[in-house]
């Protein structure tokens, strides 16, 4: 086992991680962190936890109802939205790929929403989504559709929509809220103009798609939009939405919003070493706000799901350190 990463920190993660009582969470750290390759995460598939989930998925592969009240946008498709919340889980904590029959439908039903451009289109109208569209691609690679040609049209779409520095926006973003009509949000989708500055927000999100993808992490659009995203690690964004340097500490996994944990995650996985001084930073951040258990703060500290997402967002930060350091 590679333990330089370890000898950098005040505590030992494992420890905690270890006596957590999560079996999900018990599996990854023995997989990723002790080098024991012999966990099997297909037993995951049979704990409450995924049947509970798996019970409330419709008939035609989507999560959630149209009932919602106060949506976004109006618009909004928030049967996507809940979908994608979900997928998240069974991917990401329970390890549900392509062979399981809840992917597959899954699946079907966000590519029926796949635009002839390439793009997934819902969450916010009728306009262009280049953020949701790469976190949602990305949870498709890990599921195994990789290789699948409308994830390969969606991940062309969003390379098409980079600015010219490289990075990504939210069309919308560029657009004064007193113009963002209800007619605004149903009506022809805004093209960016590539001329303004990339989000770090959306960067973040759009770029884990290719991250996931080992055709496409090496590409050089791939590594300049890297050097957007490490650029901005822990400045404020150029745009409102999640623009203080707060949001950078604001901590979730599986991973939503761009943090400073999922972006040292997609750059390590794209290339990026320690010994950049921007990714050094950050990880100056972890080493000096580890707490006395060995975990971190997440910012989101009330409610009965805080617990659950400090240890596993402590697992995402010591697989990111583990890498860097190997």
């Amino acid at each position: 086992m590679n333990s330089d990463w370890i000898s950098c920190l005040k505590t030992n993660p494992v420890t905690t991680l270890l006596s957590s009582g999560d079996i999900a969470l018990s599996l990854y750290t023995q997989r990723d962190l002790l080098d024991n390759g012999g966990q099997d995460v297909t037993i995951l598939r049979g704990l409450p936890e995924v049947r509970l989930l798996t019970r409330k998925q419709k008939p035609d592969g989507s999560w959630g109802n149209n009932g919602k009240l106060n949506p976004s946008v109006p618009g909004e498709n928030y049967v996507l939205l809940e979908t994608y919340r979900n997928l998240r889980v069974l991917i990401h904590v329970y390890g549900l790929t392509r062979d399981c029959r809840e992917i597959e439908n899954a699946a079907n039903y966000i590519f029926c929403l796949q635009t002839p451009q390439g793009d997934i289109r819902g969450i916010i109208g009728n306009q262009y989504m280049p953020y949701y569209h790469g976190a949602i691609l990305e949870l498709l690679i890990h599921a195994g559709y990789a290789d699948d040609p409308r994830v390969v049209k969606g991940l062309d779409w969003l390379l098409s929509m980079r600015q010219d520095d490289g990075g990504w926006i939210v069309p919308t973003q560029a657009i004064p809220s007193k113009l963002r009509t209800d007619e605004f949000w149903s009506g022809t989708p805004v093209e960016p103009d590539r001329s303004l500055p990339h989000s770090h927000m959306a960067t973040g999100m759009a770029i884990r798609a290719f991250a996931a993808h080992p055709g496409y992490r090496s590409r050089h659009e791939i590594i300049t939009a890297g050097h957007c995203l490490k650029s901005r690690l822990l400045h404020t964004d150029k745009y409102n939405d999640r623009r203080g340097e707060n949001y950078w500490l604001k901590f979730q996994y599986p991973y939503w919003w761009t943090s400073l944990v999922s972006a040292l995650d997609v750059l390590s996985l794209i290339g990026f070493s320690r010994d950049d001084p921007d990714i050094n930073r950050g990880i100056l951040w972890f080493i000096e706000n580890q707490q006395a258990d060995g975990l971190w703060p997440t910012a989101y500290d009330k409610g009965c799901l805080a617990h659950k997402n400090r240890l596993w967002v402590g697992l995402a930060v010591c697989r990111v350190l583990r890498r860097l350091f190997s």
